[in-house]
């Protein structure tokens, strides 16, 4: 049965997103912020999609720990599941990801009418440069700052391999930054289609506040969400065994 619901959960996830790309296009007349409320809603309903049809459910722990308006919010990143269901958690989330998914016809378009910053990771010092520019203009805003520092989906069980983007946001904007580490990859595992029931679990750490040195908050972050990671992925393995 999970093949099954699996397969009809990824279904109803792309046709739920064709949807809203093209009956949701005429968000792109009306101000960001209803577009983003609009992103919100979306991603609100896929969840209710992922939990009805394969059984897999989300708890946030720690939202509370999320300052009021700007920050940097870094995290790990697992699979497909956290691009999507973080946009609800935050006001007005402004997420760091990759120039290509650009390229896509409408779902290119909504991201520069979110305002979202794309990151051409091939530039260099380049895109790095470009990427502080664009976060220091969404900051300015009271907007929060999304990235995954280790810059792509990586296993529950792959050793971390964190890049230098989370830290240069940080020293350059001087807001605080919250980590959150999560169990995605369990249920929701990278490159495959199969959706496990079970719960994946979001957790929000205690904020980093601005200020330090960069030699003392890179260890700080990359701590603060491995040994939680690691206690996630163990609770997650529990729920995974009756399903396996």
């Amino acid at each position: 049965m999970i093949y099954v619901r699996s397969a009809l959960f990824n279904v109803v996830f792309y046709v739920n997103l064709v949807l809203f790309l093209v009956l949701g296009s005429w968000f792109f007349l009306t101000p960001r912020k209803w577009s983003i409320r609009a992103l919100q809603v979306w991603s609100s309903t896929s969840l209710f999609w992922l939990r009805v049809i394969a059984g897999t459910r989300i708890e946030v722990r720690g939202q509370e720990k999320i300052p009021a308006g700007a920050c940097i919010v870094a995290g790990k990143h697992q699979s497909l599941w956290e691009t999507f269901a973080i946009l609800p958690l935050l006001d007005d989330p402004a997420m760091v990801l990759k120039k290509e998914l650009t390229w896509i016809p409408f779902f290119g378009w909504f991201i520069y009418k979110f305002r979202m910053i794309p990151v051409e990771r091939s530039a260099g010092t380049e895109a790095l440069r470009s990427m502080l520019q664009r976060a220091e203009v969404e900051v300015s805003e009271g907007r929060q700052v999304v990235i995954m520092p280790e810059g792509t989906r990586r296993a529950p069980d792959d050793p971390p391999a964190y890049k230098p983007g989370a830290a240069a946001l940080y020293a350059r904007l001087g807001v605080p930054c919250v980590p959150f580490a999560l169990n995605s990859g369990l249920f929701w595992p990278r490159r495959r289609f199969l959706r496990y029931p079970g719960t994946i679990v979001i957790s929000f750490l205690d904020a980093i506040p601005p200020g330090l040195p960069r030699k003392t908050f890179q260890p700080r972050l990359e701590e603060a969400i491995e040994s939680e990671t690691m206690r996630l992925v163990a609770e997650g393995r529990e729920t995974l065994r009756r399903y396996k």
